[in-house]
């Protein structure tokens, strides 16, 4: 497996960063602070994730330590590799650990992330292994107490079977639970325990025999069906009469009518006004009262004159007529005030008659107009005839019928309601009935499946006495193999460290130069330095000679435990700075020699490119 390139869009220090990778060794260079170690934790959190801690620890930890510091391009990236002859994208969302996807870019398709896929990718290692062998951070070469464990299974597997797939501890577990499944099984009282269940059968199946465990949900059921059907049905019919008295009230309301009662009064005050009208209309029509006011006013006028022309002549000036009517001689000036009178009269009377026709008409008029206000509200015309007034009484007509049809239909919503609550009451009592008869249909069911496990269990007692041989059988078998592997577990104890030692033992001699050739390590990883007189522990060492066995039993640890034929890239994180320009020289030479695959190495310093450069070792140079 190789990295082709990476690209981070927002991790601690870095945003909108791309870096591309080649075959062989990879030399990334950058003065301290430059984010190399960010670089080494964005390769090994895009392998392996994140975990992000609660409580206090989330204050420091690596979640929150490489929180990027520019918050445009989110808490994320990218990493695409290659692996048996596939190049993989592989995307995480750190801020939501769920946003992780692999895509094959070979085949063109978004793939599962399997547990399967993740170790063909990672060769079959653990993170746990990653960090302890081929990912060596800064001053680290030296491994933690996490990696003994995955070591001394994979080392025992190896001794027993040949198989790494194995796992001593996981047989010697699935030993004990076989055994005490089959103590379990064991029926020391078969006899007793078989007439108990011969007894609890009768008794089962004399219970589910009595009437009130016969089934009636099915009949329940349909009943509450027909009661819902029935029940829906008359909820429509309520809505559309609802809905009819809603609109009905709607245009009487619109009309400013309540009821048939107002309608009735609007109706006949209406009758009244147009009974008013047609009167005052008649009477200011009338020919013969304008025609008599007019002849009264003309004999009037006539007489007044006739009793001017009498009063005349009987006085021919005006003092005799005064002489006579201080005497009072009125006898001969009696038909003149006569005519006089009847002058008055007339002028009095047709002058009352065009009066009255005055006050007829201003009658007629405010008739009139309330009956156009009326015709113009319910009509929509202010014309004023008996065509119109038959259509309003039509019209009220109508509003009486849509006023009963309200009515009529409230009553039929009551009616419906009341047949609607008793349907209610029928599918309350329905379900309850259901409900009654499930329960007890669900006692029959575990009555019956009690019946069956007794009747299975009495079948298995008949053979108990020898099922209980057998069992007794396996459980010597079982205590055999328990200590076969207890004396097995001993000798991998005794040689825990063969495989190791021999490929730590190979590598120490390049790594070294010569100076050292073999080296031992016991079972919890101590490292002792083989010489002719005494085994040196490598703590005597000198820094960089301990620094040089740690990195070489890294390499062992991960020749060991990675499978397949592919290998993950070794990645160094200033891994070399207690090496002096001799040991790092030899070191690079032995390293670029033993290790055919890819190499990603993070250093603050130029020494390294010098000495590749100069032992014309070839590498592709990256400065951040």
């Amino acid at each position: 497996m190789k990295l082709l390139d990476l690209h981070i869009n927002g991790f601690g220090k870095f945003h909108d960063c791309s870096i591309q990778f080649e075959d062989g060794l990879n030399l990334i260079y950058g003065k301290n602070e430059a984010g190399k170690s960010t670089l080494h934790t964005f390769i090994r959190s895009m392998l392996f994730g994140m975990e992000r801690q609660r409580g206090r620890a989330a204050r420091t930890d690596q979640f929150s330590r490489y929180k990027p510091w520019d918050s445009k391009g989110g808490y994320e990236g990218m990493l695409r590799l290659e692996a048996d002859g596939h190049i993989y994208r592989i995307e995480r969302n750190f801020q939501n650990t769920r946003e992780f996807i692999i895509v094959d870019e070979t085949l063109g398709r978004e793939v599962e992330p399997t547990r399967s896929l993740m170790d063909k990718l990672l060769c079959g290692l653990s993170e746990t292994a990653y960090v302890n062998t081929i990912s060596i951070g800064q001053l680290k070469s030296a491994t933690d107490g996490g990696m003994v464990a995955e070591l001394k299974n994979y080392i025992a597997n190896m001794n027993t079977s040949g198989n790494m797939a194995l796992n001593i501890t996981k047989a010697s577990a699935f030993l004990k639970s076989q055994r005490k499944e089959l103590e379990r099984q064991m029926v020391p009282e078969a006899a007793r325990s078989y007439t108990s269940l011969l007894g609890d059968i009768r008794n089962i199946e004399r219970e589910i025999a009595a009437p009130e465990y016969e089934n009636h949900v099915i009949e329940y059921q349909q009943k509450e069906s027909q009661a819902k059907l029935e029940l829906d049905q008359l909820q429509h019919e309520k809505e559309e009469l609802l809905q009819k008295i809603a609109r009905g009230h709607q245009v009487l309301e619109s009309n400013k009518f309540t009821d048939e009662a107002s309608i009735q009064a609007y109706e006949e005050h209406g009758r009244k006004i147009y009974a008013d009208y047609s009167s005052a209309k008649a009477l200011c029509e009338k020919k013969t009262r304008t025609a008599g006011a007019s002849m009264a006013l003309i004999l009037g006028f006539l007489a007044g004159i006739g009793s001017i022309i009498l009063t005349a002549s009987v006085a021919r000036n005006w003092k005799p007529l005064l002489a006579l009517l201080t005497q009072w001689r009125l006898n001969r000036f009696l038909p003149s005030i006569l005519l006089l009178v009847l002058a008055i009269a007339c002028l009095a009377w047709g002058l009352w008659i065009f009066a009255k026709n005055g006050s007829y008409r201003k009658d007629m008029d405010y008739c009139r107009k309330l009956m156009q206000e009326i015709f113009s509200r319910q009509l929509g015309d202010e014309s004023v005839s008996q065509e119109a007034m038959d259509a309003f009484l039509a019209r009220m007509d109508e509003f009486k019928r849509l006023s009963r049809a309200v009515l009529s239909s409230e009553d039929s919503v009551a009616k419906l309601t009341g047949q609607m609550n008793m349907l209610k009451a029928q599918q309350s009592s329905f379900g309850e009935e259901i409900e009654k008869q499930q329960k007890l249909q669900w006692e029959l069911e575990k009555k019956l499946e009690h019946l069956a496990n007794c009747k299975t269990q009495a079948e298995g007692l008949k053979e108990v006495l020898a099922e209980n041989d057998r069992i007794a059988q396996e459980l010597a078998a079982i205590d055999m193999a328990q200590e076969t592997m207890t004396e097995l577990t001993t000798s991998i104890r005794d040689s825990f460290g063969l495989h190791l030692n021999k490929e730590a033992s190979d590598l120490i001699h390049g790594i070294t130069g010569g100076i050292y050739s073999s080296m031992s390590i016991d079972e919890n990883l101590n490292v002792f330095m083989n010489t002719k007189t005494k085994l040196v522990p490598v703590e005597q060492v000198s820094s960089g000679t301990m620094d040089q066995v740690y990195l070489a039993l890294r390499l062992a640890a991960a020749k060991l435990i990675q499978n397949g034929s592919e290998k993950m890239p070794m990645v160094f994180d200033d891994s070399f700075v207690l090496y002096d320009d001799n040991r790092l020289e030899t070191a690079l030479k032995w390293l670029t020699k033993i290790f055919d695959g890819q190499i990603i190495m993070f250093t603050c310093h130029q020494r390294e490119s010098k000495i590749l450069n100069a032992n014309q070792i070839p590498y592709h140079y990256i400065q951040i």
